[in-house]
């Protein structure tokens, strides 16, 4: 089994009905879902940050990319 992680849940995320922690059964199934939720959070959810994929071992972790303002939409968020 692989998983689609979310490293860091921001505000718009929890809102959201994405799920976090996905399994599915193949590698390829994987990253597709993980493009797939990647792409809606960053077309979708305020803007304040852009997502990533990176893969790690059997997992494919969508990761906060550089903040696109000095906002943030309600969690990790570092100083910038």
């Amino acid at each position: 089994m692989f998983k689609v992680i979310v490293e860091e849940e921001c505000g718009c995320f929890k809102r959201s009905n994405l799920v976090n922690g996905i399994e599915v059964g193949s590698k390829d199934d994987a990253l597709m879902k993980s493009i797939e939720m990647r792409d809606h959070m960053n077309d979708e959810f305020c803007g304040k940050h852009n997502f990533k994929v990176q893969e790690a071992g059997d997992s494919f972790v969508i990761a906060f990319a550089e903040s696109t303002s000095n906002g943030c939409c309600g969690g990790g968020c570092g100083t910038h």
